[in-house]
């Protein structure tokens, strides 16, 4: 059962996506330190006074992660819970991988400052949690 467990692509998808929060995480810090109109004594700093950077791409980077990190908590409990019941497969599994390429898309999106399609992909994302939630329920 374990075996099985491991190897689901619910599980595989929840891998991948720790690896894309890390690099989500990475990327957006070092946006902060390219744009270098904050300074280096700034970013290593506390960072009491809120300070913005001048150009537009750490800001959209930030609230890129911060939308993922809305609908993160929700994958990973969808994920889990479909592995404990065995439930894996099926529309779980194209739910997963739905919402971890969309995820991946809308980040480009976002930084790119593209408007509409960017909400699209969000709700597809959205789409990738409901198929993953049809599939625990039923």
């Amino acid at each position: 059962m374990m075996e099985a467990a491991a190897a689901s692509t619910e599980i595989w998808v929840l891998g991948w996506s720790v690896i894309f929060l890390l690099v989500h995480i990475l990327v957006q810090a070092l946006s902060l330190d390219l744009s270098s109109d904050l300074g280096l004594k700034y970013l290593l700093g506390p960072r009491d006074q809120p300070k913005e950077p001048g150009n537009v791409l750490p800001g959209r980077l930030k609230r890129a992660l911060g939308n993922f990190l809305e609908t993160y908590p929700a994958f990973v409990g969808l994920a889990l819970a479909l592995t404990i019941t065995g439930k894996t497969g099926d529309l779980g599994a194209t739910g997963a991988w739905l919402w971890f390429v969309a995820r991946i898309v809308y980040v480009f999106l976002y930084a790119a400052g593209v408007p509409v399609l960017r909400t699209l992909v969000w709700f597809v994302s959205l789409l990738g949690l409901a198929l993953m939630v049809v599939r625990l329920m039923a």
